[in-house]
């Protein structure tokens, strides 16, 4: 079956201070079986990679002249294996500690609530719990959780419009050893 390309470009949303996230994720819901997306950004989009990826999609990216990117987005034949985007809740019986650390992230454009639950791992101990409210469901912070050895849930308050994420700090590597 031959594929065809969708094209959105994001660069004008990039470059005025905007987040994409949902006008790519609602293209490519209405993509047909036949076709794949075609997207313009003003860096190499890597964390779509990995969602799209998880919803059967393989990428070939190109960057452009003057530093701007192009991405073939294809369906595959089989969905790739993609990190959990669902809450990694503890194993059965563990019980998490109160969260030291509550952040209220509702009003800050992305990527900041992401940059600054990050950061706020870096100054808690192993083990200690935060909690954060945001404006939608942070797709992009997962893999980066998950990637410091930390384990988070949350989901969306009964309002429907509020995400509360829980993230407790990882192990920390032992950086002594070289």
């Amino acid at each position: 079956m031959t594929q065809t390309f969708v094209d959105l470009d994001v660069r004008p949303i990039l470059r005025g201070g905007g987040e994409p996230f949902e006008k790519i994720m609602k293209t490519v819901e209405a993509l047909k079986p036949n076709q794949g997306l075609r997207l313009y950004a003003t860096f190499k989009p890597i964390p779509l990679f990995q969602v799209l990826g998880a919803k059967g999609f393989t990428f070939d990216a190109r960057e452009l002249d003057g530093g701007d990117w192009e991405v073939l987005f294809r369906r595959s034949t089989a969905p790739e294996p993609a990190a959990p985007v669902l809450p990694n809740a503890p194993s059965e019986g563990t019980e998490w500690p109160e969260p030291v650390q509550h952040m209220d992230n509702r009003e800050l454009d992305p990527p900041e609530p992401m940059v600054r639950i990050l950061a706020a791992t870096e100054e808690l101990e192993s083990g200690q719990v935060l909690s954060a409210l945001l404006c939608r469901e942070p797709t992009f912070l997962f893999p980066e959780l998950a990637k410091r050895g930390h384990e988070w849930r949350g989901d969306f308050e009964p309002d429907g419009t509020t995400y509360k994420i829980f993230v407790r700090v990882g192990q920390r590597p032992n950086t002594s050893e070289t």
